[in-house]
């Protein structure tokens, strides 16, 4: 009997190889280039070279020093725009939606303005410690995360609402069961914006008057010309900011299997 004991591939298997083929191609790419003379070598180091300088930086503790700075600078900015943006955006986009047709104008030229402008002005009112770096952090995450709450509690069926209102469903109840479940996809596409735009501002905002951080590293192995070092804290925030999103996206599949189980009771 042919292919009795064959096994089969998995999909999954299938699919990650689909998903890394792009992401392989790159990296044999920055291997090779370097070596060939396609790219500088001064200027664009190998891949095994940056993985080496890395693991020494690692081994010695250092590079642990910069990624925790980052991180907690990182994280306390994002959860400070989250304890804001996700209270505010279940009022605006809930109960107070003729308030927030005045408002909306106003929060949407806020949010266009270029956060690097606004870097005289956290320096100004915080100075250049860690409350202002913290604090510019929170103004480029704290948008995403508002308009995306505003947006998923507005475009929740409102039949649903007016459904559970009329068997009498207490306003908590109404919450936990309908508002939060409906709107949970919109709401965590923001919270994954402002987790990523954290991470981009995180570089900026650690060149004003740091010691430590990776976005210090950043500008340290700039003006001392230490290429692989440089590279290094750019991987590492690459890194960092896949990571923060992985985590986002498993608690975003226990929130919306929370949904469907909702919906089926």
């Amino acid at each position: 009997m042919k292919g009795k004991g064959k096994r089969k591939i998995p999909a999954r298997v299938f699919y990650y190889y689909r998903k890394s083929i792009a992401l392989a191609a790159f990296l044999v790419f920055w291997q090779i280039a370097p070596l060939a003379g396609i790219a500088d070598r001064q200027f664009i180091p190998t891949l095994t070279e940056v993985v080496t300088t890395g693991w020494d930086l690692l081994w010695s503790g250092n590079l642990l020093v910069h990624v925790g700075v980052s991180f907690r600078r990182a994280l306390v900015g994002f959860l400070i725009a989250s304890a804001i943006a996700l209270p505010l955006g279940f009022v605006l986009g809930g109960w107070f939606r003729r308030f927030e047709e005045y408002l909306n104008p106003l929060l949407s030229v806020l949010s266009q303005v270029n956060p690097f402008s606004v870097f005289p002005v956290f320096i100004l009112f915080f100075g250049i410690g860690e409350v202002a770096k913290v604090a510019i952090i929170l103004w480029v995450c704290v948008w995403p995360i508002l308009f995306g709450t505003v947006n998923g509690v507005k475009n929740i069926d409102p039949l649903l609402v007016k459904a559970a209102l009329a068997m009498g469903t207490p306003k908590l109840s109404l919450f936990w069961k309908i508002v939060l479940p409906g709107a949970a996809p919109t709401i965590f596409a923001g919270l994954k914006q402002g987790a990523g735009i954290s991470f981009f501002m995180l570089i900026a905002a650690e060149m004003i008057g740091a010691t430590a951080g990776l976005g210090w590293l950043i500008l340290n192995s700039q003006v001392n010309f230490q290429i692989k070092r440089l590279f290094v804290a750019v991987v590492t925030i690459a890194v960092l900011g896949l990571a923060i999103t992985f985590v986002i996206n498993r608690v975003e599949k226990k929130i919306l299997t929370w949904k469907e189980e909702s919906v089926v009771k």
